[in-house]
């Protein structure tokens, strides 16, 4: 049998194609503009003034109006300036997450194979101009409008046109910007960029701030609790203060200063900027984050569904064992009909390796003429090339032993001498496949070629990482079960094997360990049952097919070789191989997760602790015992000491956390009437020692309250011991600055009544003692509420 030439390692078929001059095509996008949508820019006093729009801002703003027309010009003035104030911080806050965030952006932008100067080069696809060379293959989004060159693909148009099914071009037919191509490779010219394509947008992978999942949803329920809890409590105190004759006006206030406490008017912006800068670190670790809320899905999960090839193994596929099966074919012949049905153009690692090995054996030269070639397709499991003899045409094709046998009709008797050699080498951890050669419609089995791909040497420390983290691992492979098994015993996942193609893989779940012989949509399925199961799912993929489970997914992880699609689909991408990123990801999401849980921890505890505690006061003494300019300075006092949460130091969680809002209301409700046995007794017993006048009261009730918001922040911040570690700086420099100015406004009689500063100091050694005691009794209702 004649040999074939060698298939070009560049994907142009028209050799004359020159592509253009890197001059012209600077001429060309200095004069079109990049191919990208422009982004809508929102000045920022128009961001600056959003901040003044919403519910709370809307509650405090009426607070301020009522005041003024009251004649309670400083009140008034006070509110207005910390509604400013707190504007100013969270545009502060969101323009550092919006910075992380562009910085990702750059990372995150389509690359498009482009001819320049005759010369193929990797670029982004912003630089395509009009006229520019193009290749593209299976997995990529397509970035501009195309007009086909030479080869064929199918592309899918749904994102564009709503079609099902995927549609075919051919040379002279046109492709658009944002269709996926699912099969065929081809060269192309650009005819279309930006906003001038037939559907007037480019693919984009970066998806900026979503709307957090599990925890938008978990604040959501919050509110609604505290809510409905301050909403009765209000009802009763407007009650109360009505029957002991107390203005209309103050009663209105008092009701709207029940519900603003209600409200965590910094967590969407605490939230926002620990996770933008959560992902900016992740970058540096090389960790793209495409969905910030992909962060707080990592701090929950507790499976991953890893791929093998290229993230557990090396993803350097060598020829380890050749088997002949045919009379008088030798080693050398299966070898070289292997390599006759690959192709190098595909850049897929099993053809490479066997185009490698039978090169290194002179096994291809010379040729004969390829007539056609069909890449690997994940539903034949098998790839095949005809080629010109002078004995007419002639197959070369490889595949799943399955695959093949079927294709040389062979009987139950002819397989088995098949089964056993496959079986032999996936034994040794081989992937197997089966080689057939021969005329078009009758091809002969000649043999098995074993294809070994060693595993990487940090796969099983990775695991290992997760494993102590809580997080089980599962292998997912299109490997037969003896070959994942073999690969499963090195990295220590175990050695339960199922068959993805089974009727019965999917309803047992917890008793599969790895799953072998997974087709790329098969994933999905496997995604889905563990979800079903109950499980928090994380899927590693790559190539297009593996889209789907990767969008299912909480956590989809796009791999360091992934193609665009799969990446586009993930809500993380790994620049570098391997799974060591998806350790680093779940690390970080457990070290974001704490200081938020911390901080929802807090409020409720805190707002739980101020209504009664006002509305307790109000009963027992008939009037306010906290004027509204001071729970509003309290709000935002202890809004800034909260916010500097998002950059404590924390111990990561040793298992999964979830959102758990039975168990987090239940926690901090009985630590919030822990610290209520303790401050209400201590108010009236201090107003009556030391013999205070009602506006002394109320400063001794302000300063109380912020000073033993103080100690519950410390408190709540680890599971463990308060002395456990130390708190970050600007945690430590954010709580001294509230105690200090508040010591000094509440001593000087600023904006309140002094009192002195030996009382003030008293109240500061008593929230200390409170930390105590409460970190005492907290333990035990962490373990009673399952939060430890």
């Amino acid at each position: 049998m004649d040999a074939v030439t060698p298939v070009p390692t560049e994907p142009a078929a028209n050799e004359a194609l020159h592509g253009l001059d890197s001059a012209r095509a600077k001429e060309l996008l200095a004069r079109d503009g990049p191919n990208s949508l422009p982004e809508r820019h929102v000045p920022p006093w128009r961001r600056l003034l959003g901040h003044f729009s919403g519910p709370v801002p809307w509650m405090l703003e009426a607070v301020a109006l009522l005041q003024w027309a009251l004649g309670r010009h400083l009140e008034a003035g006070v509110i207005g300036a910390l509604l400013a104030f707190n504007a100013l911080m969270a545009a502060w806050q969101e323009g550092r997450a919006r910075g992380a965030l562009s910085l990702l952006r750059q990372s995150l932008q389509v690359r498009a194979r482009v001819l320049r100067d005759g010369q193929w080069h990797t670029l982004p696809a912003a630089e395509l101009v009009v006229g520019d060379v193009v290749h593209v293959r299976a997995g990529d989004v397509l970035s501009a409008d195309l007009e086909l060159l030479d080869g064929r693909i199918a592309m899918d148009n749904a994102a564009l046109t709503g079609e099902s099914l995927p549609v075919e071009v051919a040379a002279g037919g046109q492709a658009f910007a944002g269709a996926v191509v699912r099969q065929g490779e081809a060269s192309a010219r650009v005819v279309g960029t930006g906003t001038r394509t037939r559907f007037g947008k480019t693919a984009e992978l970066v998806h900026t701030a979503h709307a957090p999942g599990h925890m938008q949803r978990t604040l959501l329920q919050i509110v609604k609790r505290l809510l409905v809890f301050d909403a009765v409590l209000a009802v009763l105190g407007a009650g109360i203060a009505w029957w002991h004759g107390l203005p209309a006006v103050d009663i209105l206030v008092f009701v709207l200063m029940l519900l603003v406490a209600s409200v965590p008017v910094a967590l969407p912006a605490t939230y926002t900027l620990a996770t933008a800068l959560a992902a900016r670190q992740l970058a540096q670790d090389g960790v793209l984050v495409t969905h910030l809320a992909a962060v707080e899905e990592a701090a929950s999960m507790d499976t991953l569904v890893s791929d093998k090839t290229g993230t557990l193994t090396q993803n350097r596929l060598s020829c380890s064992g050749v088997q002949p099966l045919a009379d008088g074919v030798d080693a050398a012949a299966v070898l070289r009909a292997a390599a006759l049905a690959s192709d190098e153009a595909t850049q897929d690692p099993i053809d490479l390796a066997l185009i490698e090995a039978a090169r290194g054996q002179g096994l291809l030269q010379p040729m004969p003429a390829r007539l056609r070639f069909a890449p690997f397709d994940p539903k034949s499991r098998s790839s095949e090339a005809q080629y010109a003899l002078d004995a007419g045409p002639w197959l070369a094709l490889k595949g799943a032993a399955r695959t093949v046998a079927e294709r040389c009709r062979l009987t139950e008797a002819q397989r088995a001498p098949l089964d056993a050699a496959a079986a032999a080498l996936e034994r040794e951890g081989a992937r197997v496949l089966a080689v057939a050669a021969g005329p078009a419609d009758t091809p002969v089995l000649l043999g098995v070629v074993g294809l070994s791909d060693p595993v990487r040497p940090d796969a099983a420390e990775v695991i290992a990482g997760l494993q102590g983290l809580g997080v089980r691992v599962r292998m997912a492979t299109g490997d037969a079960l003896e070959t994942a098994r073999a690969v499963a015993a090195q990295l220590g996942l175990g050695t339960r094997v199922c068959d993805a193609t089974a009727a019965d893989a999917a309803p047992d779940p917890e008793g599969c360990d790895l799953y072998a012989r997974v087709l790329p949509e098969g994933k999905f399925a496997i995604v889905k049952s563990l979800q079903a199961a109950g499980h928090v799912t994380g899927m590693t993929g790559d190539g297009v097919n593996d889209a789907p489970a990767l969008r299912q997914a909480e956590l989809g992880i796009a791999v360091a070789s992934a193609t665009d699609v799969a990446k586009a689909a993930a809500s993380v991408v790994l620049t570098t191989p391997g799974l060591a990123g998806g350790l680093t990801v779940v690390r970080t999401g457990r070290e974001v997760h704490r200081p938020m849980r911390t901080y929802t921890l807090n409020k409720v505890l805190k707002t739980f602790q101020l209504v009664m505690f006002l509305t307790l006061g109000l009963l027992l003494t008939g009037r306010f015992v906290v004027s509204s300019t001071l729970i509003v300075l309290l709000l935002f006092a202890n809004d800034f000491v909260t916010m500097s949460i998002a950059a404590d130091r924390v111990r990561p969680a040793p298992k999964p956390q979830r959102w758990q809002v039975g168990a987090l209301m239940r926690t901090a409700l009985v630590l919030g009437a822990g610290m209520l046995a303790f401050t209400l007794p201590l108010y009236f017993g201090l107003s009556a020692w030391l013999g205070l006048d009602a506006a002394q009261q109320q400063t001794l009730a302000f300063v109380l309250l912020v000073f033993t918001n103080q100690a519950g922040v410390y408190v709540l911040r680890d599971d463990g011991p308060l002395w456990a570690f130390a708190p970050s700086r600007p945690m430590l420099a954010a709580s001294a600055g509230a105690v200090a100015l508040v010591g000094v406004m509440a001593s000087a009689g600023w904006l309140m009544a002094a009192i002195p500063a030996a009382l003030v100091a008293g109240l500061l050694l008593a929230s200390a003692a409170l930390a105590l005691l409460l970190d005492g009794f907290k333990h035990r209702v962490f373990r009673r509420f399952g939060m430890a």
